[in-house]
């Protein structure tokens, strides 16, 4: 696929679409580069792009990373374009990275929401948080509490969309590409990276809906083990979201159910990266007078160090999907260890 400015003239408007465009022309022999969607706005179009790594079988192991969900969250964007940066420049030359590649799959999708980020707001064109559009409903989650998604009017954040209507364009495009080219494989993980809540980081998986104990959980203790002994010292919260909040339309909760269904003998979590962007509020509290700057690094050298300081979390992933025994494969004793670890850890016994 050729892309140029003639065809995508709205990468003038966005850095960040740029450098993805920049990234599509170096891809060329070492990744396939796919145009999910092309969203109309002010006259300009905006593609919704995504990078594919690794064999053409849908069955092998795969790890999809996702960022720009919402608009104004920029740096979870740049992160896991700089880890596409970083893939693309070790597959020219390192061999484990080019055998790693043979076997193994990676799908990356930078910028999910790019009229949000033109616009600078968290949702998309029309309004909808991408995060709340889809059709799950949660338990528990009072009217008042607007930040768990809402009917009420596009002109409050965490607008779900009309009920009933389609799914939105950005929506639907991340649901055929990971029904695609996530479901067919039996073991898979995938992240989607956000920034703005707490001062912690948190690497959240389902539910968002429900405190009910989602069906992985001995899954992800077992990888919460990989990586408290792989990087003693790492920053993550590892939990599921249900423990901070409730909310409606998660995606990742809907997609994770589809996936049981449809791949019930398979292994999939989808983790999402809350990046806690309080402390760098805190750290420089004039950008309190900035709606991007609540969500984001605004001084070069802290934008650096966010960009670089989550690269080992994702080569664990991509290395637990090429080796997945450990935390696929578990013996009946071992899983209900892990079943009451994680239950004595998450949701209190």
């Amino acid at each position: 696929m050729k892309l140029t400015e003639t065809h995508h003239p709205a990468w003038r408007l966005l850095p960040e679409l740029r450098e993805l465009l920049f990234l599509a022309r170096r891809a060329q022999g070492l990744a396939r580069v796919e145009t999910l969607a092309r969203l109309e706005c002010d006259g300009h179009h905006f593609p919704l792009l995504a990078f594919r790594f690794g064999p053409s079988d849908p069955t092998a192991p795969v790890l999809a990373l996702f960022g720009g969900v919402h608009g104004l969250e920029r740096i979870g964007t740049r992160v896991v374009t700089s880890y596409l940066q970083t893939v693309l420049s070790l597959a020219r030359w390192d061999r484990s990275t080019q055998r790693l590649l043979e076997e193994t799959r990676l799908l990356v999708v930078p910028l999910v929401n790019p009229v949000g980020m033109y616009w600078q707001r968290r949702s998309n064109g029309n309004f909808v948080d991408i995060m709340r559009n889809a059709p799950v409903e949660a338990e528990g989650v009072a009217g008042w509490q607007i930040f768990g998604g809402h009917r009420l009017s596009p002109r409050l954040p965490w607008y779900r969309g009309q009920e009933g209507a389609p799914l939105e364009t950005e929506t639907q495009a991340v649901c055929d590409l990971v029904r695609r080219e996530v479901f067919p494989a039996k073991v898979a993980l995938s992240i989607d990276v956000h920034s703005g809540y707490g001062k912690v980081d948190r690497l959240w998986f389902p539910y968002a809906k429900t405190k009910t104990p989602f069906a992985s959980v001995p899954q992800a203790m077992a990888l919460k083990h990989l990586l408290d002994k792989a990087y003693g010292n790492h920053i993550y919260r590892v939990e599921p979201q249900c423990r901070e909040y409730l909310a409606h339309g998660d995606l990742w909760d809907y997609l994770y159910d589809d996936y049981r269904q449809r791949q019930p003998q398979g292994d999939y979590i989808p983790f999402t990266l809350e990046m806690g962007s309080w402390l760098w509020v805190k750290k420089n509290w004039r950008q309190l007078f900035s709606l991007p700057g609540i969500f984001n690094p605004r001084l070069p050298h802290r934008e650096r160090r966010i960009l670089r300081r989550h690269t080992p979390l994702l080569d664990l992933l991509l290395r637990a999907v090429q080796s997945p025994e450990p935390w696929t494969q578990l013996n009946h004793a071992k899983r209900q260890r892990l079943l009451r670890h994680g239950h004595d850890l998450w949701y209190g016994g």
